[in-house]
């Protein structure tokens, strides 16, 4: 609980806009919230949103600590009231979230409060599973990250340790990612690995491809297999061997395949037609192979997990079953 004491210039202000120049971490529907279930008190009593703050009030507010700070980046899950989640599976160590298209995984420079790991910190938050005020409390994070405009599984840690074990599976490739592309045209060889060097350009945020090992280029592989053909687009399979920027999207346009609606790496007069304008890219499944020990997470050696539906496969390959 936190005391105020109203001043001469606070006078004659409403409580409800008190509170939200005051507290400004603190959503107004939360802080309605709060005062119906009488968090807030004026002079002892239970105050109500219109009341008229006169000089020497004293306010008494029971709030959590969080929403005494300032606004930031590090403390945005505040500001989501209702966490958006696609679970396929949480334990006490991890979860595996689905995705949805359009939305960053991590805040950037214009948007740090409607990403994946802010509705993470949320669920988390207001499940009390997480208490971010707590003396070393470890910070919920993502383990692996994708595209704004590619949907898909993505995994988050809940406890350090959990962290620690899923990047070091990541980096020595102890679990597979397979996504689901649709690519313009039809494909000669319906299997196959497409094998390139891929430079990637910090300044324009694109990646080219080379045929041979260039200076700073990094090897890609990716398989794929040819899963539906309908009105000259392909539904194509893709396993991941490594993981680059913008791999398949790259390689699939250099091998004359460009992703439907990837207007960086393709052609808008050949998506125009179909009505799409981000790639149609999704992180469907994932398997946990774990050859090796996994300490905690060693109860999830061998499964798999899969998203239960993506938009434009029934729009473009209906007769196709996930």
């Amino acid at each position: 609980m936190r005391e105020f004491t109203v001043s001469k210039n606070e006078s004659g202000q409403r409580l409800d806009r008190w509170l939200t120049k005051t507290l400004p971490a603190l959503p107004a529907p939360l802080a309605q919230k709060f005062l119906r279930l009488k968090k807030v008190k004026c002079n002892g009593k239970p105050a109500r949103r219109d009341d008229r703050l006169q000089t020497g009030d004293l306010l008494q507010l029971y709030i959590n600590d969080e929403f005494f700070e300032q606004p930031t980046e590090e403390n945005a899950f505040l500001q989501i009231l209702q966490p958006d989640l696609r679970i396929l599976h949480e334990d006490e160590h991890i979860l595996i979230l689905d995705k949805p298209s359009g939305l960053l995984c991590h805040p950037d420079d214009k948007e740090y409060i409607n990403t994946l790991l802010t509705h993470l910190q949320a669920y988390l938050y207001q499940n009390h599973t997480w208490r971010p005020r707590e003396e070393g409390a470890f910070a919920p994070a993502l383990c692996n990250r994708i595209d704004r405009n590619t949907g898909g599984i993505v995994i988050a840690a809940k406890t350090a340790e959990a962290l620690r074990i899923m990047n070091e599976k990541i980096k020595t490739r102890e679990l597979s990612k397979y996504y689901l592309a649709v690519v313009h045209g039809v494909m000669k060889q319906k299997s196959g690995k497409l094998e390139n060097f891929l430079l990637r350009d910090m300044t324009n945020a694109q990646v080219s491809v080379h045929n041979r090992p260039i200076p700073n280029g990094k090897t890609a592989i990716t398989h794929y297999k040819v899963l539906a053909e309908s009105r000259g687009l392909s539904l194509v399979e893709c396993l991941l061997e490594t993981g680059r920027t913008h791999q398949i999207r790259t390689q699939f346009a250099h091998a004359g395949h460009p992703l439907l609606g990837d207007n960086k790496y393709g052609h808008i007069k050949y998506n125009a037609p179909f009505g799409r304008s981000v790639q149609a890219l999704y992180s469907y499944k994932l398997v946990l192979d774990f050859p090796t020990d996994a300490g905690i997470l060693n109860h999830l050696k061998g499964k798999s997990f899969q998203v239960e539906a993506i938009d434009f496969v029934p729009e473009f390959f209906p007769k196709f079953k996930l």
